[in-house]
């Protein structure tokens, strides 16, 4: 049955796609507020029986409590273990028969669940999905059981020399801010979580204060309303309160940490750009000719092609909801590392320069403008989408106007943007491995 159900999501999903993508300049986004004052943006396609619902509570794993780091990754990962009466067998297997999904994820700012049911079913899911938000069991077999699961991916990660990159560079980053640390807590915090950790980390995360919904798919304003109130109206008005802005604490330079391995890894970045500044369009695009993934890319030009110092070099802008940072990622050959490394900072600085060229500048707006719509892939694709566009605090019409932003970006503004933000000087690199040559500045 598992096996037919999950046959049965996947060809929804693709036969969504199949249908949306071709409309994706046509899709109509409606605010809608339920009877009980839920707001959600909803896109309603009747064309098949099927609906992708998305809900996100603002604040993630950024809640827990500092000596109890985990305990919000670990309850997301609960939810699906049992509630009400049912324990997690009896769950799984009601959830099976109704040829529905639910999925939960949480990251350092959000906690989000993803459904996906048939109309024909969608009584019976959200009813289940209600359990499953407002009763969950949380017993104590299930939390020994999904414990163990988190603590063979935390034993994992101190093997993983991208993790271990990763978490040296926020702890210098973000220091003792709640960013600092691992969102999935440490071998010694998740070891020491109770029942009652989790059921308080429940309450901590489920409010009306923090919630974003959107939906895409065969239902109407109407019924999603109901939907929704039947759904959310009882969580309580308010969560626990959210930590305050990190401030990014990194310094410019080169930190080693040591790992016996043939290829070293690196994480390099420095202060970034909120979503909201007026310059972020430009800096988009201005990431996008640096080093933003493509092949045209001046990183992968300079570092892959034309020395081939390495099989990928990216950098990407990360707005978070508490701290930006801009940052890049590469892993190389220890006796390769400090060349690679070197090819970068002079990217940085001259990019920081000399700005960026005219053609550089049509071929970057050519790629982002053309890939935007192929985003638009299916119903749960676009409710997520839609959904972050409400925690970025986008305008309903931002789907219809993002590109025209982009084709507005001149010259002079992305130089400029260049000359502000990326900042060499205060560029950090922390490399995992044995890089040879390299010398750390810490």
């Amino acid at each position: 049955m598992k096996r037919l159900t999950l046959m049965i999501i996947a060809a929804l999903s693709t036969w969504v796609s199949l249908l949306v993508l071709p409309a994706h300049a046509e899709i109509k986004i409606e605010e809608i507020t339920s009877p009980g004052g839920i707001k959600a943006w909803l896109v309603a396609d009747h064309s098949i029986p099927f609906t992708a619902l998305e809900l996100r509570f603002r604040g993630g794993t950024s809640l827990d409590v500092a000596e109890k780091r985990g305990a919000i990754n670990l309850m997301s990962g609960l939810l699906e273990e049992g509630s009400g009466e049912m324990r997690a067998q009896e769950y799984a297997r009601t959830l099976e028969n109704l040829a529905a999904s639910f999925s939960y994820d949480a990251d350092r700012d959000s906690l989000s669940i993803s459904a996906r049911f048939l109309t024909e079913n969608r009584d019976e899911a959200m009813a289940l999905l209600h359990q499953t938000i407002h009763a969950p069991r949380f017993d104590q077999d299930a939390l020994d059981r999904v414990r163990a699961q988190v603590l063979a991916g935390l034993r994992s990660d101190l093997k993983d020399p991208n993790k271990i990159a990763g978490q040296a560079f926020a702890e210098m980053a973000y220091s003792d801010h709640p960013y600092g640390s691992a969102g999935k807590g440490s071998i010694e915090t998740v070891s020491e979580l109770t029942r009652q950790d989790i059921f308080a980390a429940h309450e901590a995360v489920f409010a009306r204060d923090r919630l974003y919904v959107s939906a895409v798919g065969d239902i109407t304003p109407e019924d999603l309303g109901l939907l929704l109130d039947n759904l959310l109206g009882e969580l309580a008005p308010t969560g626990v309160p959210l930590p305050g802005p990190a401030v990014v604490t990194i310094e410019g330079g080169v930190s080693i940490v040591d790992y016996d391995t043939p290829q070293s890894v690196a994480l390099f970045g420095h202060q970034g750009i909120e979503r909201d500044d007026p310059r972020f369009f430009a800096a988009y695009i201005m990431n996008q000719i640096l080093g933003g993934g493509s092949f045209d890319s001046r990183l992968m030009e300079e570092v892959r092609e034309k020395r081939g110092l390495t099989y990928g070099v990216y950098s990407f802008m990360l707005p978070q909801d508490l701290a930006a940072v801009y940052m890049g990622q590469l892993g190389s050959a220890n006796a390769k590392m400090a060349e690679a490394v070197e090819v970068i900072q002079g990217e940085w600085h001259r990019m920081a320069s000399e700005g960026v060229t005219q053609k550089e500048l049509t071929d970057a707006k050519t790629y982002l403008t053309g890939a935007y719509p192929l985003r638009f892939d299916g119903n749960g694709r676009i409710a997520s989408i839609l959904v972050g566009m409400q925690m970025d605090d986008l305008p309903i019409d931002y789907v219809k106007t993002r590109n025209d932003k982009i084709n507005a970006v001149t010259l002079e503004e992305i130089n400029q943007v260049a000359s502000e933000v990326l900042l060499p000087e205060q560029l950090h690199f922390v490399v995992v491995g044995r890089p040879e040559g390299l010398i750390a500045s810490n």
